[in-house]
């Protein structure tokens, strides 16, 4: 008899994770490694963010706090989800967690039953179909190719709903593809869960404030309140404002799930960093200068990237409407030769291929849920995207 839970043989630890490692690895070994694995910015935490947190130390905000956010915090989230998206919520509607993640997980510990299913659009962000499985459910998957722009259709989500559905976990702008839902397309999909009420909605709006083009962020229950009754609006501070490492994510829905949230949560981790409160505090009250000078800077850099990677052989790359990623397919590169000698027989082998042949570390399309593709994260600076980009180019031209 195995000493390890059953349950831990239903998942895998995340490809992202793994990869970022193994670049970092060979990094130290002495190789030239541009990594283009995590969803990290490349830009430091804003001054005014750091100061509160230096502040908060000063002053002794250093002891427990309640188990899902200080008062201040969550009078801040409330403040934040009026003024972005003209949400209304109290603060015993808001749960606060060391990072978006743990939001997601608590969420899905505190709803899930053996057998109950979650739709996961894909491509998906990797951690979401293990965390269903973590907590006993079944991911169920509706494929979004890039026909549609990897966006899902209301006809394709409406073909995955069965009575045994439990949640919708929806990601605009995506990762890994970048795509994002206009208002139009969001009302499609809120349309069908209007005719199935024991569907709930999961939104994860992490990258809410890298919009590009034009393109207007929407959240599902703003688009359609109806369903605040059954929507679960995730966010947090990393993306938005620098702070991946701070740890801090946030969620707003019905005070029962929230509460059910604050059990799971009191009895694992308990509360987030106080000092991480505390800067979040200011990141969301505090002057919104990061977001405006930081998005002309993202946007830069996924022209440049899309420019260069769609000049690379074999190599189709489309324009993502936000986040830092793009998802480019390589079909045409399926079934060629590397310049090892080996066979690329899928985008695991062309990503492993890529960065022993030329140093650059991207995260392979199937551990996302569609291939052949990989993804790119451009939250680096211009100089190692041109650089890897053109390492990409001179990789996929030597395949014969």
């Amino acid at each position: 008899m195995s000493f390890l839970s059953e349950t831990l043989s239903r998942v895998k630890p995340s490809p992202t994770i793994a990869i970022s490692t193994k670049a970092a690895e060979l990094k130290a070994a002495g190789r030239d490694i541009i990594a283009l694995s995590a969803g990290e910015p490349d830009f430091d935490t804003p001054d005014n963010i750091k100061d509160a947190a230096k502040a908060a130390i000063d002053a002794g905000k250093t002891k427990y706090t309640a188990p899902d956010g200080i008062p201040e915090l969550k009078q801040a989230v409330c403040a934040k989800l009026k003024r972005d998206n003209n949400l209304g919520y109290k603060p015993a509607q808001i749960s606060v967690s060391t990072g978006g993640k743990q939001v997601l997980y608590n969420a899905l510990m505190a709803t899930l039953n053996p057998g109950d299913e979650v739709v996961i659009p894909a491509p998906y962000w990797v951690s979401y179909p293990d965390m269903v499985l973590l907590a006993g459910g079944e991911p169920v998957f509706a494929e979004a190719s890039i026909q549609t722009n990897f966006k899902l259709t209301a006809d394709q989500l409406e073909a995955a709903i069965t009575p045994r559905t439990k949640w919708l976990i929806f990601n605009s702008p995506s990762n890994p593809t970048g795509a994002g839902y206009n208002r139009e397309e969001l009302k499609e999909l809120t349309n069908v869960l209007l005719r199935h009420p024991h569907v709930w909605v999961m939104t994860d709006d992490m990258y809410e404030h890298l919009a590009y083009d034009g393109f207007e962020f929407c959240t599902a229950a703003e688009v359609e309140p109806e369903l605040c009754n059954r929507t679960l609006t995730v966010n947090g501070v990393s993306k938005a404002y620098a702070m991946t490492g701070w740890r801090i994510g946030y969620a707003a829905g019905p005070e029962n799930l929230i509460a059910a949230m604050r059990k799971i949560q009191s009895q694992s981790t308990s509360n987030p960093s106080s000092i991480s409160q505390w800067a979040a505090v200011e990141a969301l009250n505090g002057p919104q200068d990061y977001i405006s000078t930081s998005r002309p800077v993202f946007e830069r850099r996924r022209d440049l990237v899309v420019d260069m990677l769609n000049a690379a052989e074999g190599v189709v790359c489309a324009k993502p409407d936000g986040a830092f990623y793009v998802y480019p397919s390589i079909t045409q590169c399926i079934g060629k030769t590397a310049p090892s000698g080996n066979i690329i027989a899928n985008d695991e082998d062309f990503a492993t291929e890529l960065l022993n042949d030329q140093g650059v570390a991207v995260v392979f399309g199937a551990a996302f849920g569609l291939s052949p593709n990989f993804r790119v994260s451009y939250a680096k600076s211009d100089e190692d995207l041109i650089e890897a980009c053109t390492r990409i180019q001179k990789f996929c031209a030597a395949l014969t």
